[in-house]
C-alpha cells in the first residue's frame, strides 16, 4: 500500500488547483441565502473532536431546529437520547466542532465549522422548549467558516431516490444487534416492538 505522508504529495495529486467557485463560497459570517438553509434543514451531523478521538453524532428535529442566533453564532437544542454524551463531553474538552446540514430533496449540503460551548441558561432552555419540555443543555457556536458543498455526493449516492431505498427487513434490527452483542441479555424481538411507543413517550 502506498500512503501519501505529506502536503506536497497530497496537493499535487489534485491539480489543478480549485476553481474560484469552491472559494469564493466560503464565509465567516451567516449570510441571507445561507441562512435560509439552515432554516430549511431538518437534520444535521455533528462533528466534534477529544482526547479519545473523534466523534459524528446525527442531529434532527423540525426544519430550523438549528437557531441562527446572529451572523456569528448558531445554536442547536441537545433534544433526548441514549445520554452516551460523547459529542457534549468532547465540546467542554475541545470547542472545535463542525456541523453538516442535509436537505432532504436539494443536492445542495450545507458545512458550519467553529467552535462551540454549552449553554444551561434557563431562558435560552426555555426558548428551545417542545411540548413543555426544554432541552438539558444547547450547543452555541461560534462560526469560523460556512459553505455549501458540491451536490456530486448526493448525486452519485441517489440518497434521495425512493427506488433506491433500503428494504429494511434485509437488515439486523437494533434489537438484533444489542441481542448479537450482549448474549441475549438486552435486545430481542421485545426491544424492537417496544421502540416506537418508547421513542414517542421520549422524543422531547
Amino acid at each position: 500500500m502506498t500512503i501519501v505522508t505529506t502536503i506536497d504529495q497530497l496537493e499535487a495529486l489534485y491539480t489543478p488547483a480549485p476553481v474560484a467557485a469552491s472559494t469564493l463560497k466560503v464565509a465567516q459570517r451567516m449570510t441571507p441565502q445561507y441562512r435560509r438553509l439552515v432554516q430549511a434543514s431538518p437534520f444535521t451531523a455533528l462533528a466534534t473532536v477529544g482526547p479519545e478521538g473523534v466523534d459524528c453524532s446525527p442531529r434532527g428535529d423540525q426544519p430550523g431546529f438549528v437557531r441562527v442566533h446572529d451572523d456569528r453564532t448558531l445554536m442547536m437544542p441537545d433534544r433526548r437520547g441514549n445520554k452516551r454524551i460523547d459529542s457534549l463531553r468532547n465540546i467542554v474538552r475541545d470547542p472545535r466542532c463542525a456541523f453538516l446540514f442535509l436537505l432532504p430533496g436539494s443536492g445542495t449540503t450545507f458545512r458550519a465549522n467553529g467552535r462551540a460551548r454549552l449553554s444551561i441558561d434557563p431562558e435560552l432552555l426555555e426558548s428551545f422548549a417542545v411540548e413543555g419540555k426544554p432541552p438539558r443543555s444547547v450547543i452555541v457556536m461560534a462560526i469560523d467558516e460556512l459553505y455549501f458543498q458540491c451536490a456530486r455526493a448526493i448525486v452519485r449516492s441517489e440518497l434521495w431516490n425512493p427506488a433506491r431505498h433500503i428494504d429494511t427487513a434485509s437488515l439486523p434490527t437494533p434489537g438484533d444487534i444489542l441481542a448479537s452483542m450482549s448474549d441475549g441479555v438486552v435486545g430481542g424481538q421485545n426491544y424492537d416492538q417496544a421502540w416506537p411507543e418508547r421513542a414517542r413517550q421520549t422524543m422531547w
